[in-house]
């Protein structure tokens, strides 16, 4: 029995090979992506960025529009911080936090685009 996912024929293309190879991103940069990826694969922290694409907000406000205790937001705002996905800002006694750049909301854009075809 063939498996339907492989090729009859161990015929190589070395043109598309070759073009390929050229083209292929730095493998450290294609880690990185992978770790970037692991971030958004955390259904909470998805949440927090698809509230923060909406607006500004301070932990005490995603709690309340996510139902979650500060210290859970605050955990996850930290890995988002730290991977460079969401910015902070001090007005007083307190830290609003956004979306570090357009790329953030872009991503989560297409990813929902995606999801919905």
């Amino acid at each position: 029995m063939t498996n339907d996912l492989m090729c009859e024929n161990n015929h190589v293309h070395d043109e598309v090979c070759e073009q390929v190879s050229v083209d292929m991103p730095d493998e450290n940069d294609l880690y990185d992506v992978a770790e970037l990826f692991k971030i958004f694969g955390d259904s909470t922290r998805i949440r927090i960025l698809s509230a923060l694409a909406q607006a500004e907000m301070c932990v005490c406000d995603i709690g309340e529009v996510l139902n979650m205790t500060k210290s859970a937001v605050s955990h996850q705002l930290r890995i988002l911080r730290q991977a460079k996905l969401v910015k902070n800002r001090r007005n007083g006694k307190e830290i609003f936090y956004s979306l570090d750049d357009d790329h953030v909301l872009s991503i989560i854009k297409l990813a929902l685009e995606h999801i919905q075809e």
